[in-house]
């Protein structure tokens, strides 16, 4: 029965690899540089629009780090209401709310301002407005937002998430506890700002954390079955630049090369990712974090090594190939060479000060996240190693403190 299903889920997964070929894979229209949100506006208003809904967190108001740009559409003459009530994993109710607000208010289009939460609320909300028919909760999955969203403006302010050029939206249910994507191509954003100076500001964890939960991207994309030569190219960019920058910009706030190099490996991770997918990493990861409100990146950082060492043989070409690259070590076997990529990675997260586990797993949720876990992943995510129930509940109990 078990290679029934294996078979199945490799078939599923070939089946998905060409059809996605039909799809538009163009790059979103870029703003680059120190200082470019500040050209968003004229932007905005070139295209025709005169009001928008910006969706963003009470951190990031706090700080005042939408000001400049506020001061700009003001110029501009582009009125704009705000929801900063976005909560870290957002919830349906984030996005039913954002959605009542640009719909009161005649928006004509959303500026996602934020890290990977604001993003995902700002896709999903942008899609609730013109699929009124449709829940939040009948949108996850694969293609199911019917309708093109409102169109979408992405300005990053972390190093990670790569959501200014990926297909997919993360949704908590509090309800269940449940994280689960929204996968369509439609929902991926039209422009994107790649401004350096909005990242000086963040803390080291969290400029380490979701470094490396581009990374996950990376190679999560890379060493999947279902790459093309451009995700390759992108996954191959973005790991160099990680490896290059991440303890760089860790290390001094401030480094604006370093910020900047981060942003653009983040992007090269989200082209990777978003059309040959992720693995087991962000199945469990997501169920974690629904489950215990991990932060996404935290539980990317630490999952990470521990998925790509239970995918053994079966990953060693592809992670070789990423040791050589980078430089972790470039003679050997391809086993000595992947195994030393998987060290590189730990020894990465110890640097950084990164945990490397988690004591908030509690053994009586262990078959629940196992069941979610796999039900994300099998048969979507083209891995290279599947896994059954036992060696899932193998890899959490891994992460347990």
């Amino acid at each position: 029965m078990w290679q029934l299903k294996k078979a199945y889920y490799r078939s599923f997964q070939f089946v998905m690899k060409f059809a996605l070929s039909i799809f538009d894979w163009s790059e979103p229209e870029l703003l680059e540089g120190p200082g470019a949100v500040k050209r968003l506006p004229a932007l905005i208003k070139a295209k025709g629009i005169s009001k928008v809904l910006v969706v963003t967190d009470k951190g990031l108001t706090g700080l005042h780090l939408l000001d400049g740009m506020y001061e700009k559409l003001d110029e501009a003459g582009v009125a704009y209401v705000v929801y900063d009530g976005t909560q870290p994993n957002p919830t349906i109710d984030n996005i039913e709310e954002a959605r009542a607000l640009y719909l009161d208010n005649g928006c004509q289009a959303v500026i996602a301002f934020g890290g990977g939460s604001p993003m995902d609320c700002a896709k999903a909300a942008a899609a609730r407005v013109t699929n009124p028919n449709i829940s939040v909760r009948k949108m996850r999955g694969l293609l199911k937002v019917r309708h093109k969203p409102a169109i979408l403006f992405a300005v990053p302010t972390t190093a990670g998430t790569g959501s200014e050029t990926t297909v997919a939206a993360v949704v908590s249910d509090p309800s269940t506890h449940e994280k689960n994507a929204i996968n369509d191509p439609k929902l991926r954003p039209k422009y994107a700002v790649l401004d350096p100076e909005l990242t000086l500001g963040l803390p080291p964890h969290i400029t380490s954390t979701t470094g490396m939960d581009a990374l996950t991207h990376a190679v999560e994309a890379y060493i999947g079955r279902s790459n093309v030569k451009s995700t390759e190219m992108y996954a191959e960019k973005a790991v160099k630049l990680i490896f290059q920058n991440l303890e760089k910009a860790y290390q001094n706030g401030k480094d604006i090369e370093a910020r900047n190099n981060m942003l653009k490996a983040s992007f090269y991770a989200g082209m990777a990712f978003t059309r040959a997918y992720v693995g087991y990493v962000h199945a469990i990861g997501h169920n974690l974090g629904g489950m215990y409100h991990i932060p996404h990146g935290l539980a990317m950082s630490v999952i990470l090594p521990y998925v790509l060492e239970y995918y053994g043989d079966k990953a060693y070409f592809r992670l070789a190939r990423l040791a050589e690259m980078t430089g972790v070590l470039t003679i050997g076997s391809d086993e000595e060479k992947a195994k030393a990529f998987i060290e590189a990675i730990k020894e990465m997260n110890r640097r950084m000060n990164i945990q490397d586990g988690f004591t908030e797993i509690r053994e009586d949720d262990l078959p629940i996240i196992v069941k979610r876990a796999l039900k994300e992943a099998n048969p979507l995510y083209p891995v290279p190693r599947i896994m059954n129930e036992a060696d899932c509940e193998a890899v959490i109990r891994r992460l347990m403190r």
